[in-house]
């Protein structure tokens, strides 16, 4: 059963299977999990509800913020300032092993301009609040009275009620539009109205009433990343496992920043080069870095009130 408000939805406790073995690595082994029912917002934070949030409360995101050289050693010193990864398309086809051609760290970049300097939210105020590092949602999440979900809350979520479909809407490709995920040639060329994000709401509900639970920005989740384990029969636990942020780290990175999971995908995600806008899909992320295609979406305990429930 689902119960619904203006802007979340009730999703019933279930079992459900999570990951795949058929994709890629992180996302093994598909495993049987059990969750207990949460409230999920309909969509993502919007630029305009962020904007409501910081007005009230003048907080200062992540990338608003001076660095300190220190935690950053031997880092250029252009990078030493204020500012966010934003995605920049290239001028033709180039080896996508190399993501450093499409990315680029921007001064001044920022959720208040998620392009760069010189950019605005005019005509985004109903798109995903971006370049939202993991503090920064979790701030905003306390001051609605909700959480961040965690990683196998979104993931059943995501899928509607279609437990084990390689899609949020099932398990063939898209023959109509979705989802806001690349169509075209990355990372250069995309189809029209692809290749940026969407305003919340644009494609088609999943069967729990949920928008963009596959594409548009990746979206926060509250577990470390760690690798799933495998569960002894029904039901193994939930990812992560007795997760710490030092297990977090990736090794092979020069900073020791802790890594938190996104799903869902965003509008970057190509099938040619990366096809997680699925629901088993996950990726870690630095929880100290924003991207222009990055946000979340809050969820809820059953008792727990919202803002306007303690207003």
């Amino acid at each position: 059963m689902r119960t619904a408000t203006d802007t979340r939805v009730w999703i019933e406790g279930a079992e459900f299977t999570m990951g795949s073995d058929e994709h890629y690595p992180e996302e093994a082994p598909a495993r049987r999990v059990r969750v207990d029912g949460f409230w999920l917002d309909t969509t993502t934070v919007t630029n305009e509800q962020y904007a409501g949030f910081v007005r009230e409360t003048g907080y200062l995101t992540v990338a608003e913020r001076p660095l300190d050289p220190r935690d950053f050693p031997g880092a250029p010193a252009e990078n030493l300032q204020p500012g966010s990864m934003v995605f920049t398309g290239t001028r033709g086809p180039v080896n996508l092993r190399h993501l450093s051609q499409w990315w680029a760290w921007v001064p001044g970049a920022s959720w208040r301009r998620p392009l760069g300097p010189g950019s605005s939210l005019d005509t985004r105020a109903q798109h995903p609040v971006v370049h939202v590092a993991f503090e920064d949602a979790v701030a905003y999440a306390d001051w609605a009275g909700q959480r961040l979900p965690t990683e196998a809350e979104w993931e059943l979520a995501a899928r509607g009620g279609l437990d084990g479909a390689r899609y949020t809407w099932g398990d063939e490709p898209e023959t109509e539009p979705l989802a806001n995920y690349w169509h075209g040639d990355f990372p250069w060329r995309s189809e029209p109205g692809y290749g940026r994000t969407a305003a919340v709401g644009s494609f088609p509900a999943n069967g729990h009433g949920l928008h963009d639970m596959a594409g548009n920005v990746w979206e926060w989740t509250s577990d470390w990343y760690m690798q799933p384990e495998a569960g002894d029969g029904c039901c193994a636990p939930a990812n992560p496992v007795g997760g710490t942020a030092a297990a977090s780290v990736d090794p092979a990175q020069p900073f020791s920043v802790p890594r938190r999971v996104v799903k869902g995908g965003s509008f970057l995600c190509a099938d040619s080069y990366c096809m997680r806008y699925r629901p088993a899909a996950r990726r870690p992320q630095a929880i100290d870095t924003g991207m222009s295609h990055i946000g979340f979406r809050c969820a809820a305990d059953a008792a727990q009130p919202t803002r306007e429930a303690r207003s």
